[in-house]
Formats: C-alpha cells, sequence, structure tokens
C-alpha cells in the first residue's frame, strides 16, 4: 500500500549499541543471512553492508536509482543480495548484486501504472517471489527461479481474488515470507486482514481470515514470519492509532489455515514482526527460544515467548524494521541512519 510508515521501538530494562550508518538516509530494509553480515537497505538508492557484526558499515547508492525507495533487502551472504524500491508503476523495480555492491543488475521494472509492489522473500539464492498490491481485484505476483534473469508474472486465475480496498503494506519489506522449497505465505490489510498461502511456489492458493484489525487504508497486517512449515506469526493493527490495544498479533500452528489472537497484552501498532532465532544461541534481548518473536510499531516494541502473557522486554526507539540472525543476535534499523544493535544492560 502507497503508506509511508515510520517505525518507533520501545524499551525499559536494555541497553542498545548504536552502531556508525555513515548515512543519514531513511532506512526501511534489513536482511541479517549469517553471524556478522547484514545489509540495509533505504531512500535515494541507499544500500549498507557490514562483514563484521556492525562495527563499519559501508553506505552506497546504486546507480541510477538515486530516486528510489529500497523498501526491501533480501542478502544470502557478504556477496549476493537483491534490493526491491516500492512505488507507483515504475518505480517498483528490483536490482541485483553478485559482487558485494561492486556492480548492480536491473532485473525488473514495473510497467503497469497502476501497480505498486511491496516486498519479496527467496527460498534460495535462485528461486523468489514478489509481491505487489491488487490490480483488479488481484494480486499481482512475480517469481524468479534462476537467479533474477527472468521473473514472471503469476496468472491472476491462479488467485483467490483480493476484496476491494484490499492490500499488502510496504512499511518493512515483511508481507511475504517463505519457508522450505515451495512454502510461502503473504498478508494483506485494508478491508480485509488476511493470508494467502500456496504450498507449490505460487501455482495454487488458500486464503485464511485473522483476527487483526481491519477497515480502514491504514489498518491491517503489516507483517508476517514463519519459524518452520507450521508455526507462525502475523502482526499489524492501525498506525494512525499506534497506542490503540489490538488485535494486532496473532500465531497459528497449522500452517496458516487458522490463527489465534496472541495472549500478550498490551498489543500496541505493529509494523514488523521475527521470530528471534535458535534455541541455545544467545538471542541476548530475547529468551533463548526459536518459539520466541520480536515486534516493532509506530509506538512500541517488545519480545517475549508466544505463549507468554507479558512482554519480556520493551525498547524506546524509533526504528523501521528488525530482523534476528540465524545466530540470533537481534538488529533494527530506523530513519536517518539509524542502526541498532539490541543488547541488555550489563
Amino acid at each position: 500500500m502507497r503508506l509511508f510508515t515510520i517505525i518507533f521501538l520501545a524499551t525499559s530494562l536494555l541497553a542498545q549499541t548504536t552502531q556508525n550508518s555513515h548515512t543519514t538516509e531513511n532506512l526501511r530494509g534489513l536482511s541479517t543471512p549469517a553471524p556478522n553480515i547484514a545489509w540495509a537497505s533505504g531512500t535515494h538508492g541507499t544500500y549498507l553492508r557490514t562483514t563484521d557484526a556492525g562495527q563499519t558499515w559501508q553506505p552506497a547508492q546504486v546507480p541510477g536509482a538515486e530516486s528510489l525507495d529500497f523498501r526491501d533487502v533480501e542478502a544470502f551472504n557478504a556477496d549476493v543480495a537483491y534490493l526491491l524500491a516500492a512505488g507507483p508503476g515504475s518505480q517498483s523495480r528490483i536490482y541485483k548484486t553478485t559482487d558485494a555492491g561492486k556492480t548492480w543488475s536491473l532485473q525488473f521494472t514495473n510497467q503497469d501504472p497502476k501497480g505498486f509492489f511491496d516486498c519479496m522473500a527467496f527460498w534460495t539464492p535462485d528461486h523468489g517471489i514478489a509481491l505487489g498490491d491488487p490490480i483488479d481485484n488481484k494480486s499481482e505476483l512475480i517469481t524468479t527461479e534462476d537467479g533474477g534473469k527472468n521473473w514472471k508474472p503469476i496468472p491472476p486465475n491462479h488467485l483467490p481474488p483480493a476484496i476491494t480496498g484490499e492490500g499488502a503494506f510496504a512499511a518493512s519489506g515483511t508481507c511475504i515470507a517463505v519457508q522450505g522449497k515451495h512454502n510461502v505465505w503473504f498478508a494483506t490489510g485494508g478491508k480485509a486482514a488476511r493470508v494467502f498461502h500456496s504450498t507449490n511456489a505460487g501455482k495454487t492458493w488458500t486464503v485464511a481470515e485473522t483476527p487483526i484489525i481491519h477497515g480502514a487504508d491504514s489498518a491491517g497486517i503489516f507483517s508476517i514470519a514463519f519459524r518452520d512449515s507450521k508455526h507462525g506469526a502475523v502482526a499489524g493493527g492501525d498506525y494512525q492509532h499506534p497506542e490503540a490495544n489490538g488485535p494486532n498479533l496473532a500465531f497459528t500452528q497449522d500452517a496458516g489455515r487458522t490463527w489465534t489472537l496472541a495472549p500478550i497484552s498490551p498489543q500496541w501498532y505493529f509494523s514488523a514482526v521475527a521470530f528471534t532465532g535458535h534455541v541455545g544461541t544467545t538471542a541476548e534481548a530475547c529468551p533463548e527460544r526459536s518459539s520466541a518473536v520480536v515486534v516493532a510499531g509506530t509506538a512500541h516494541a517488545a519480545c517475549a515467548e508466544t505463549i507468554a502473557t507479558k512482554w519480556q522486554k520493551t525498547w524506546d526507539l524509533n526504528l523501521n524494521a528488525v530482523s534476528a540472525s540465524p545466530s540470533g543476535e537481534i538488529l533494527a534499523v530506523g530513519p536517518k541512519g539509524l542502526i541498532v544493535r539490541l543488547a541488555p544492560n550489563r
């Protein structure tokens, strides 16, 4: 959706380490593919990369993309990454680098003036999918199986129809999620708060209702995450009412067929949700369990196990996206080049 959401995180109990990004651009995309390696992206064609856990960040601009807003970055290592620019018509584009940003190839440019792409996800470095807002009441989806050399549209007749006024949010690049070799889910907001699911990489789809608040253009599901083929989370709310207590967070245990409102309270507006990592590797700001989630929104963000009734940790920062690495480290990005590593007080 054509909404420009600024994300704030709220905290007590924790200290956090601010990292020098060497940029003042607003950062919205974040990818943490491996320990010590992270990529971020944002306004004016900006991307950043670190290979030393954020001790040094290297910012740059994609040549020819200085007017674009990179809302999503999907990285696989220190060298390979994709960028998605969100915007109307031809402003929606996908770029790729295989040499740590020394060169970028423009792989896709949206040609439909009604189109607006929101987010993307990848099963492997070669196999990915990108989501755009509905056109003629059908969501726009494109896939690649050859590393982005070719992006092909999924035929609209393969998708359940969208409700008029339903669409995705390009708030943090997390409105779509993939798992395994073929599972993919995407979430919507506006006039509906639903989750679409395909078990065969987009050939056929089912759709499920969720308890997340919706109805207004500013409300619905903003983010979706899965930790395995069965267990997932959706987060959202109404960004115009960031303090309203939900229902803004829900979980599934059956691959998205049914969704149950989270027992945690309060439930402020959330723009991003992520599972914190694997059991036994120190997700320092959260429980050391793969069932814990971290959420971010314009008034607050917090972290707890999915079965908890109270948040274990909270933050007070102005951020746009949050991501947990495979080793459990939690990074977040925000306006004016802000990058933080969340860690407990010592």
